[in-house]
């Protein structure tokens, strides 16, 4: 059998001990600064990433490293309190491993944040962005042998960011009263902030936000058949002219996540109660 596969099985097994007979349904990744929405679930169990065999450490600002098991919008889940990054050292299957034992332990569903700046103009700091699609840069986490146990060797992307997902947080935006965006994710390799030359070229090719994560999550995600909504929270405006006085800071993104993770929560708690209890993966 496959190692990598093995190591996943490893992984599944030790949280499947302490989560008390609890098969989550939804999957929910955290980014830098939107740890909060942890302190929502119910009937909680936390499990450090440190004690999980083969996993690797969040290290990023604004990232705890903690797999929370509860209820949330009367559903199930398994929330990432902090993920990981290739800035980080990790190689694209540690990077991989967090959403194949989420797949592994039943979710159907994965709803990825991360902290992003805005390349488009329409786009404000404070703003939600619901990602519809993605520009990726960063090496695709499926290359090597495929993990047949997982899922095919061409999986598709032509719909990453699932439709009716994206459509129900629209319904639920209206009744909160926000105003939701809608755009392209760009993901870079990081830690370093863009270049305005960088910024001005991935808003010619369409890019609406840029950040250095949640890319490799969705792939893999996608090629577990697992159905993946996605929103930026937009944290600044990215330089796109050297200014001096316009310069990116991430003590800044990490406070600014913070403020809007309440309106991130609430939203994804809303589009989790209206998910069916059960189904097929598309």
């Amino acid at each position: 059998m496959d190692g990598r596969y093995n190591r996943v099985l490893e992984s599944a097994e030790y949280i499947k001990a302490l989560a008390g007979g609890r098969v989550p349904e939804v999957g929910i990744v955290l980014g830098s600064g939107l740890g909060r929405l942890a302190d929502s679930i119910g009937d909680a169990v936390t499990i450090p990433y440190r004690d999980i065999p083969g996993f690797p450490l969040s290290t990023a600002a604004g990232h705890k490293g903690n797999f929370i098991i509860g209820q949330l919008g009367g559903k199930c889940v398994i929330a990432m309190q902090g993920r990981f990054h290739y800035y980080e050292g990790y190689d694209m299957e540690k990077l991989s491993l967090s959403i194949r034992t989420m797949n592994i332990l039943g979710i159907r569903y994965l709803f990825v944040s991360n902290a992003a700046g805005s390349c488009n103009p329409d786009i404000k700091r404070g703003d939600l962005m619901v990602i519809r699609d993605h520009i990726n840069t960063l090496p695709n986490p499926l290359i090597g042998p495929n993990m047949n146990e997982m899922g095919t060797r061409f999986p598709d992307m032509t719909c990453a960011y699932d439709a009716e997902l994206r459509d129900a947080a629209f319904g639920v935006a209206a009744e909160m009263g926000i105003n939701l965006k809608q755009g392209v994710y760009f993901a870079t390799s990081g830690p370093s902030y863009e270049t305005p030359a960088e910024v001005r070229f991935f808003r010619t090719v369409g890019a609406d936000a840029i950040g250095m994560s949640t890319v490799p999550e969705v792939i893999v995600a996608r090629h577990c058949g697992i159905r993946v909504f996605g929103v930026s929270v937009i944290t600044n405006e990215s330089n796109t002219d050297n200014i001096a006085t316009n310069l990116n800071d991430g003590d800044d993104v990490v406070r600014e996540a913070d403020i809007a993770a309440v309106r991130m929560t609430e939203l994804f708690t809303r589009i989790i109660s209206r998910l069916p209890q059960s189904g097929s993966r598309g």
